[in-house]
C-alpha cells in the first residue's frame, strides 16, 4: 500500500468510526435502500451502471465497485486509482503525475516530461526500457546495440525510430545533426541553414533561405530561391502525367496536375481552382478566405466570412453563421447520422446521433453543455442525465481521468432518469436526495441522516437521525414507534419492499 492510499484510508477509517449506519461502505441497508449519513458517508447501488459506490466527506473520498471487477477510488482531487482486469491506472493531482499499467507493461510521466516505462517482467526479448526528461535526455534499453539508446540534447546524443525518422543524430545542435529515414540522409551543419540530402536516389543541398534543391527517389523534385518567394515543387514524376506547384510569392502561384488547375494572384487573395474527372470542381477566390465560392459533384463552399459560411466536403456538411459565434456541422459515421452544434467553440456544444435514414421524430442520443453551467446527456432509450455546475466536462470531453478526479467536485446537482418513470436527485453531494421508481411504487426522499422518507406499495416509513427514532406502517397493520432502528431491518409480518 502506497503512503497517499493508507493516509486516505485512515481518514476514511476516522469517518466510519463516527457512523452507526453500516458494517461496510458502499453496502445498501437491509431493505435495500441507500446509506446517507451526510457528510460522513453515503453508500449506493447503482443497478443501470452494475456499481456499488459510496463517497465520504462530500465528494472528497470516493470508491466505486463494478460488477465485471473494475475498482475506482481515490481522494478528490489528489488522488484516485482506477484498477481493471485488464490493467489500470493511478493518478496524483492529474495530469501531474500518472502511472498506468497491463499485463504487459507499465509507464509513468510527471506533466509529460519525466517519463519512464519498462516491461512487466523486465529482460524480456524486445521489450524495451524507455526514460525520457524532456527536451533534454531521452533513453531506450532494447538489449539489443542496434536499438538501443542514450541521448543528452543538445549536446550529444542518438536516438532510433523517433521524431519521425528512423535515426537521429546530433552534436552541439543546432550546430549539427543528421537525419535518416528510409534510404534518405538530411546532414544540417548548422540548422536550418545548411543542409546536404544524400541517400541511394536522393540528393539535394540547401542554403536557406538563400536557395535550394533536392530530388527524392525519382518521385519528388523541389527548388527554390529566396524562400518562400520563388518555388518549384513536382510530385509523381514516376507518372505519366506529373503535378507541379511552382510560384513567384506574393504575385503568382500555381498548380498543375491530371485533371487539375489552380491559379493565384495577389497570393492567396485572389484565383480559381478547376478540377475534372470524378470530383469535378470549380473554386473562385475572390478574397481569400472571407470571400470563396465553389462548386462540384461531390464539393459545395460558399463562404462569405465572418458573416455566413456553408460548405459540403466528402459527405461533412457545415455551416458557420457570424464566425466564431455559430456552427454546425452535419455527417453519418458508422450507421449514425450525426449534428454537432457549437455556440462560440464551448460555450454551448451539442451532439445529436440517430440511426441513418430514421424518420423525423425517432429516438436520438444527445449530449448538451452550456459551460460552465449544465451538462445533459440522454442515450435515447430512456437514460437521462444532467449536472450542474459543469466548468470541465465541455473542455476535457474526451478526458476519462478529469471526469473521475474533477468533475464531480462541482456536481452541485444531479439527475439521474435509469428508465422513464425511474428518477433519482441529488442536491449538495447527496446532502439531499430523492428517488421514485413508479413501477415499484417506490419512492425514498432523504435529507442527509437527519430525515428519512420511504413509501413503497405495501409500506411507510419515517426515520429521523437515520433511524435513532423511526415511525412505520406496513399493509393491515398500525403505525409503529421504533428506537434504534439504524438499520431498518424488515420485522416479522413485514414483506419486504
Amino acid at each position: 500500500m502506497n503512503a497517499t492510499t493508507f493516509v486516505s484510508t485512515l481518514v476514511l477509517g476516522a469517518l466510519l468510526g463516527a457512523s452507526p449506519v453500516v458494517a461496510a461502505p458502499g453496502t445498501a441497508k437491509a431493505d435495500g435502500t441507500d446509506v446517507n449519513a451526510w457528510p460522513v458517508l453515503v453508500g449506493r447501488r447503482d443497478e443501470a451502471a452494475k456499481a456499488t459506490g459510496w463517497e465520504a466527506a462530500g465528494p472528497l473520498l470516493f470508491e466505486t465497485r463494478a460488477d465485471n471487477g473494475a475498482v475506482t477510488k481515490g481522494f478528490r482531487p489528489f488522488w484516485f486509482n482506477r484498477d481493471t482486469p485488464k490493467g489500470g491506472e493511478t493518478a496524483v493531482l492529474y495530469p501531474f503525475f500518472t502511472y498506468r499499467y497491463n499485463g504487459d507493461r507499465w509507464r509513468w510521466s510527471i506533466l509529460n516530461l519525466f517519463n519512464r516505462s519498462s516491461p512487466t517482467k523486465p529482460g524480456e526479448d524486445g521489450e524495451p526500457q524507455a526514460f525520457d526528461l524532456w527536451p533534454f535526455y531521452f533513453s531506450r534499453d532494447t538489449g539489443s546495440p542496434s536499438t538501443s539508446y542514450h541521448a543528452v540534447f543538445p549536446l550529444y546524443g542518438q536516438v532510433k525510430n523517433r521524431f519521425l525518422n528512423d535515426r537521429v543524430d546530433w552534436v552541439l545542435f543546432p550546430l549539427y545533426g543528421r537525419f535518416k529515414k528510409g534510404r534518405k540522409v538530411v546532414t544540417t551543419a548548422p540548422w536550418p541553414f545548411v543542409r546536404v540530402i544524400s541517400g541511394e536516389g536522393h540528393h539535394g543541398w540547401a542554403l536557406w533561405p538563400i536557395a535550394g534543391s533536392r530530388e527524392d527517389g525519382g518521385v519528388s523534385r523541389s527548388e527554390y530561391a529566396l524562400w518562400p518567394l520563388l518555388y518549384k515543387y513536382e510530385t509523381g514524376l514516376d507518372e505519366p502525367v506529373p503535378t507541379v506547384n511552382e510560384g513567384f510569392l506574393p504575385f503568382y502561384a500555381s498548380q498543375r496536375g491530371p485533371g487539375l488547375r489552380s491559379d493565384i494572384y495577389l497570393w492567396p487573395f485572389f484565383g480559381t481552382l478547376d478540377r475534372t474527372g470524378a470530383k469535378a470542381y470549380h473554386e473562385t477566390r475572390y478574397f481569400w478566405p472571407f470571400l470563396v465560392q465553389g462548386r462540384g459533384t461531390h464539393r459545395y463552399r460558399n463562404r462569405w466570412a465572418p458573416f455566413y459560411t456553408h460548405s459540403m466536403i466528402s459527405g461533412m456538411d457545415k455551416t458557420w453563421v457570424l464566425w466564431p459565434l455559430w456552427k454546425q456541422q452535419r455527417w453519418t459515421e458508422a450507421g449514425l447520422d450525426q449534428t454537432r452544434t457549437e455556440v462560440l467553440f464551448f460555450l454551448y456544444w451539442s451532439l445529436r446521433e440517430q440511426r441513418a435514414g430514421s424518420p423525423p421524430g425517432a429516438p436520438a442520443a444527445e449530449k448538451t453543455h452550456l459551460w460552465p453551467l449544465f451538462s445533459t446527456w440522454n442515450n435515447g432509450a430512456g437514460r437521462k442525465q444532467v449536472q450542474v455546475l459543469s466548468p470541465l466536462e465541455p473542455l476535457f470531453r474526451y478526458n476519462q481521468e478529469v471526469r473521475t478526479e474533477y468533475s464531480p467536485l462541482f456536481a452541485l446537482f444531479r439527475y439521474d432518469q435509469r428508465a422513464p418513470g425511474e428518477v433519482r436527485y441529488s442536491l449538495l453531494w447527496d446532502a439531499l436526495s430523492y428517488e421514485n421508481d413508479r413501477a415499484a411504487h417506490r419512492s425514498v426522499f432523504h435529507l442527509g441522516p437527519l430525515y428519512e422518507a420511504k413509501r413503497t406499495s405495501g409500506s411507510r416509513r419515517y426515520a429521523l437521525l437515520d433511524g435513532l427514532i423511526s415511525l412505520s406502517k406496513t399493509t393491515g397493520t398500525g403505525w409503529r414507534l421504533r428506537f434504534a432502528d439504524f438499520g431498518g431491518k424488515p420485522k416479522p409480518g413485514i414483506s419486504k419492499p
